[in-house]
């Protein structure tokens, strides 16, 4: 008897307190939209410049490579970068590997003028 009830009770429609299914789906567009723009958003900002840095590395430009190599490119042919980082001592590695420029006071390439 208490089953029947309760299905006759949940089959019930009309109630004058149910709302607007939309309002279901507020906190869920809330969310979405927090996590665009505390995560999503930034991220692919960042991307987007590292890929403008990469597109501009030019010959002479001090570098970090994802391995934690600094050096300076002393040549580039297509996506393959040659970095000195030593004395005489040079790296060939892919433009992807670079995980960015470096600031020439950390370098250990530079010359003692």
């Amino acid at each position: 008897m208490f089953f029947e009830n309760l299905i006759f009770a949940m089959a019930q429609s009309g109630d004058p307190q149910a709302g607007n299914p939309f309002t279901a789906f507020i906190p869920l567009i809330l969310m979405f939209a927090i996590f665009y723009f505390l995560l999503i958003r930034p991220q692919q900002k960042k991307a987007k410049e590292h890929r403008q840095v990469l597109a501009n590395l030019k010959r002479g430009d001090n570098v970090l490579t994802n391995g934690g190599l600094y050096g300076r490119v002393t040549d580039i042919q297509n996506d393959v970068l040659t970095i000195e980082i030593g004395d005489k001592l040079q790296v060939k590695t892919n433009r992807a590997y670079i995980a960015g420029l470096a600031d020439p006071s950390q370098d250990s390439v530079q010359r003692a003028q």
